[in-house]
């Protein structure tokens, strides 16, 4: 192999070492978050279990279409996927090197959060002052409001996150060293998405 192949083999690897890290303990960011979200997801696991076995045992439970609108948590649902989707465009920028492409798609991103936001809080306004409903109301209130404010709350929390990292992009300059910073925040983003959809499924569809 010659010197200039050799040279060009050696920085391809340079490259899918810092693009495609892998769960090594140099790597602690994102093992630290692979670990949160094993134990998150079993939080979240046993949350909608709980849900699945008061629902069986009640034979009085209402039908979640005479309280929930579907129609607005589609579209919820329509805006978080879309959001994961502006997350894998960021961190498919910054592994290019394209600071301007991650920032344009991380700030579509947090928009996308911050409008769930909102439709979860226009929800839970007319549940809670329009059909008086709460959390003492009812076991179906009561697993209904913990389950999607536990879930609010997470995505609150990746709002901030995702923010910051935006904000610290215009502070200094990233490059592609940078990517598993992006990266590491979107498996967050993406497990925040996945647990809604299991909740939209169990929760309002079933």
């Amino acid at each position: 192999m010659s010197e200039a192949a050799a040279a060009e083999v050696h920085g391809h690897e340079a490259i899918v070492d810092q693009t495609e890290p892998s769960l090594t303990p140099g790597n602690s960011g994102k093992l630290g978050m692979w670990v949160f979200l094993a134990g998150d997801a079993m939080t979240f696991g046993a949350g909608i279990a709980a849900y699945g076995a008061l629902r069986y045992q009640n034979v009085n439970w209402p039908d979640p279409a005479d309280w929930l609108g579907i129609s607005l948590t589609a579209v919820m649902t329509f805006i978080l996927i879309c959001s994961s989707v502006t997350m894998v465009e960021a961190l498919s920028g910054i592994n290019h090197g394209n600071v301007q492409k991650m920032q344009r798609f991380l700030a579509l991103t947090v928009l996308g959060g911050i409008a769930f936001l909102a439709c979860q809080a226009f929800e839970w306004h007319h549940l809670i002052w329009g059909e008086q409903l709460s959390i003492k109301t009812s076991l179906f209130a009561a697993t209904f409001f913990i389950l999607t404010g536990f879930h609010g709350m997470h995505v609150t929390g990746g709002v901030i996150y995702l923010g910051t990292l935006l904000t610290r992009s215009f502070q200094r300059t990233f490059t592609v060293s940078d990517a598993r910073l992006v990266e590491v925040a979107g498996l967050y983003w993406h497990f925040v998405d996945l647990v809604w959809i299991l909740i939209f499924t169990f929760v309002y569809l079933i």
